[in-house]
């Protein structure tokens, strides 16, 4: 069973980068955002499986869209992806609910084993 993935990040790299590990290893892309306000409309549209969140973006960072989606699902799997060097962000984003994080530069072993365990 293919799970349905929103992917969320300003850069559109990082997105094609998390995207192409999460395809080529089985999961469903259902939609990317660009920053937190098209997550959380995504979210309500879409109900996907899991999200993977950036911290930092415009409009509506990672943690204020976190805590927006677990108002609409409070079950929502939400593993967010940090550079390097935001460790406090990730504290918050873990306390808001957040289920693991990812560091950038990805790693596509770590990326699959963060998802797969959040999602089991």
């Amino acid at each position: 069973m293919a799970n349905n993935i929103l992917i969320v990040d300003d850069a559109a790299f990082m997105r094609m980068m998390i995207k192409d590990i999460l395809v080529k290893n089985g999961f469903n892309v259902v939609a990317e955002a660009a920053d937190g306000a098209q997550a959380v409309e995504k979210y309500k549209e879409l109900q996907p499986d899991l999200v993977t969140m950036d911290i930092t973006m415009p409009e509506m960072d990672g943690i204020a869209a976190l805590k927006e989606i677990k108002k609409i699902n409070p079950n929502a799997k939400v593993i967010m992806c940090s550079a390097m060097g935001q460790q406090a962000m990730v504290i918050d984003a873990i306390q808001a609910g957040a289920r693991d994080f990812i560091v950038k530069p990805f790693q596509a072993d770590r990326v699959i084993e963060a998802i797969s365990k959040t999602l089991a």
